[in-house]
């Protein structure tokens, strides 16, 4: 998501885990872009116990609260409405669920109001920052503490917010009798961000995530586990070149584009290298160490940082995308990027290749301009990133 002040983007991860006796997560989290308001909004909520009723407890607290959120209700308004719909324990006889609601504006004006969950991490400069917060209660729910306060973000800065799976991580055990605690994992973080100062929020969400994990006895973890990211940073573009524009006239064009673009460039599709290695009259080589068995192997040209097949790699990209995973493939190196990018720019020809319109293909072998559609969705929706597509 893109900010006016500074020229901010908001690059957004998070990772999570289940009970180890359990299939489903009692943890959620999401988040919601208004592009409209230049605002993200990002909620996790802890739902009470683990297991598929904490899940429908954690899932109605994200989805209520991220609307009601965007809606600018205030604040006790809507946690009494939240409360009051979640189901009742029949053991506490509590409707509950744990929730942090991280909301960024216009200019990097931001506000954070948990209930229960751990204190969410400002780092800056690496370090954390101490901030002043206001406790009030529910006027219904008067045991019902909840927390809030305002910030200015700045460029590098980080949020990070967790569940207490992360801070109870091992707790009980005889080396971690009070589990990982908050300053562990502030510690934790702080070394993180000094060995890798430019750690992207999803890799940083999963290596918190791993070490509280390793934390439990017998890497079982006794609770549902939750960290979330939000990094605020100069933006990485990525450009991606793929098919030859329906035009030959346009190739020129499309070479000098992909030339004079300041970011990380990318081609997938044969043809659509040729085109650019013609024009520029640069070298195109098949890198045959990373011939995968199932997928064509990737190339090497001067000023492109990756070369790959087309339709075939776009494909499986959009799988590892939307399943979550990588792989040891230019499909699984491509999906990486993307993620790894937060404006992506898509250039695609649309002149049709007779070759991708034989029935005997694979059934979702889909056109290039579906596929890149496709891609765009799930960068969009899934990964918060800025997309542009441009057909050619």
């Amino acid at each position: 998501m893109s900010m006016n002040a500074g020229n901010l983007f908001i690059d957004t991860g998070f990772a999570q885990c289940c009970h180890f006796e359990e299939k489903a997560c009692g943890d959620s989290v999401a988040f919601k872009r208004i592009p409209a308001e230049e605002r993200l909004i990002a909620v996790l909520a802890d739902g009470l116990g683990h297991g598929i009723k904490a899940n429908i407890l954690a899932t109605m607290t994200t989805t209520m609260a991220l609307r009601f959120s965007a809606e600018d209700r205030e604040i006790e308004h809507y946690a009494e409405i939240i409360m009051d719909a979640l189901p009742v324990c029949q053991v506490r006889k509590i409707s509950y669920a744990t929730f942090t609601i991280v909301d960024t504006r216009l200019g990097g004006k931001t506000s954070v109001v948990e209930m229960g969950n751990p204190e969410f991490l400002l780092m800056r400069a690496g370090k954390p920052v101490q901030l002043e917060r206001k406790e009030f209660f529910s006027p219904k729910y008067r045991d019902r503490v909840m927390s809030s306060c305002s910030f200015q973000v700045q460029p590098q800065d980080r949020i990070i917010f967790f569940s207490d799976g992360v801070t109870q991580a091992g707790i009980g055990s005889g080396e971690f009798p009070l589990g990982w605690r908050a300053g562990g994992v502030e510690k934790y973080v702080a070394e993180q961000l000094a060995y890798d100062p430019e750690i992207n929020s999803q890799e940083l969400a999963e290596r918190i995530l791993r070490e509280a994990i390793a934390h439990e006895p017998h890497h079982e973890p006794a609770d549902d586990i939750s960290a979330a990211c939000l990094y605020f940073r100069k933006p990485k573009k990525l450009l991606l070149f793929t098919g030859p524009p329906y035009n030959a006239e346009r190739d020129a064009e499309c070479a000098v584009l992909f030339r004079e673009f300041e970011g990380t460039k990318v081609i997938s599709g044969g043809t659509s290298a040729e085109i650019i290695a013609r024009e520029l009259k640069l070298p195109l080589t098949i890198d045959l160490n990373t011939f995968s068995g199932d997928l064509p192997p990737s190339s090497t040209m001067p000023g492109a940082d990756l070369v790959t097949e087309g339709i075939f790699t776009l494909s499986r990209t959009a799988k590892y995308l939307e399943e979550g995973v990588t792989g040891n493939d230019p499909a699984g190196k491509l999906a990486e990027m993307l993620r790894s990018h937060d404006i992506i720019n898509f250039l695609v020809g649309t002149r049709i290749n007779e070759a991708h319109q034989d029935p005997n293909l694979p059934v979702d072998l889909e056109l290039r301009r579906n596929i890149v559609k496709r891609l765009g969705k799930i960068l969009k929706k899934k990964y918060m990133k800025d997309v542009e597509i441009n057909f050619v």
